[in-house]
């Protein structure tokens, strides 16, 4: 059933975050909480020739002060975006839609961004955009407490502590990836993994992901 669901920020989402987008009527992303670590906010995962690799947008870190979500700022100290192209390159070159997608996603690894809710947002709106899917998307004016929100509140479901298959509602519909032969279906990567790997295919796999 669509509805209007709550969504935690994320970088290059989750399939499982995806597979609720496809199935939504209007999506609302979480932007006015205050920034915690090792969420989905700034870090999505992909699966390389070497395995499973972590990729980490880092963000400027004020000491015991709390920062919303909306106010955090990117750090540019190191060169994290040429250091993820690459290993989004090296990872899925050898994709079979990878040369189809990537002019879409690498201006994201040059522009330098301020806010982590833009440069996410913007990635959000691209996979959007390649699957087609014209979708009402807000980001969220106040906090609201999980027991008042009155939405299908999918922010601390969708968490890189919380099991897939803990969700309900979500079932992993396995693919081939990229490194099939090398390692075992790794599940729940980040949405390009499934992208550049089933290209149109994509939408289909996202929208049968969700239990009706």
């Amino acid at each position: 059933m669509k509805k209007t669901k709550l969504l935690p920020l994320s970088y290059l989402g989750s399939v499982q975050l995806f597979a609720h987008v496809v199935n939504a009527d209007r999506v609302l992303i979480e932007q006015c909480a205050n920034y915690q670590r090792k969420t989905y906010a700034n870090r999505c995962s992909i699966i390389g020739a070497n395995g499973p690799l972590s990729l980490a947008v880092p963000v400027v870190n004020i000491k015991n002060e709390k920062t919303l979500i909306k106010d955090t700022l990117i750090s540019y100290d190191t060169n994290w975006q040429k250091q993820h192209w690459r290993s989004i390159v090296s990872a899925y070159n050898s994709s079979p839609f990878f040369e189809y997608y990537a002019d879409d996603f690498e201006p994201f690894y040059t522009k330098k961004y301020k806010y982590l809710v833009d440069f996410n947002q913007g990635l959000f709106q691209t996979m959007l955009d390649e699957l087609e899917l014209q979708l009402e998307v807000e980001l969220s004016t106040e906090f609201m407490p999980d027991e008042e929100t009155g939405f299908f509140d999918l922010r601390r479901v969708i968490h890189p502590k919380v099991s897939p298959e803990e969700d309900p509602d979500y079932q992993t519909l396995p693919y081939r990836q990229v490194f099939s032969e090398k390692y075992p279906f790794v599940p729940n990567l980040s949405v390009v993994d499934l992208l550049f790997s089933k290209g149109p295919e994509t939408y289909d796999i996202l929208k049968d992901s969700i239990r009706t």
